[in-house]
């Protein structure tokens, strides 16, 4: 059996899609700011945790002074030969 549409139904059906919508819109107002500071501080604890941590040379090194970690090699040789020069026409 094929049942028809009625009016009423289909204006039923717009209404409560309407109210279901301005619903969402008032309540995800009311409370996107708790949801944003709850984001904020859980992303505060993550990144701040990983700072807190006291680095490897930080205890061996005084504030002012200078640490150089690795020293250059002083038989560095520098290549003449880095490859061709290549020209180049743009084609309209």
């Amino acid at each position: 059996m094929i049942q028809a549409a009625s009016v009423t139904g289909f204006v039923k059906t717009i209404f409560i899609i309407l109210l279901v919508w301005y619903g969402v819109k008032i309540l995800s107002r009311l409370f996107a700011p708790f949801l944003v500071r709850y984001v904020a501080k859980k992303a505060e604890q993550k990144f701040g945790h990983g700072y807190n941590k006291p680095q490897k040379n930080e205890s061996k090194v005084k504030e002012g002074e200078t640490s150089i970690d690795k020293m250059p090699r002083k038989n560095a040789s520098s290549k003449k030969n880095v490859g061709e020069y290549v020209d180049y026409e743009e084609i309209d």
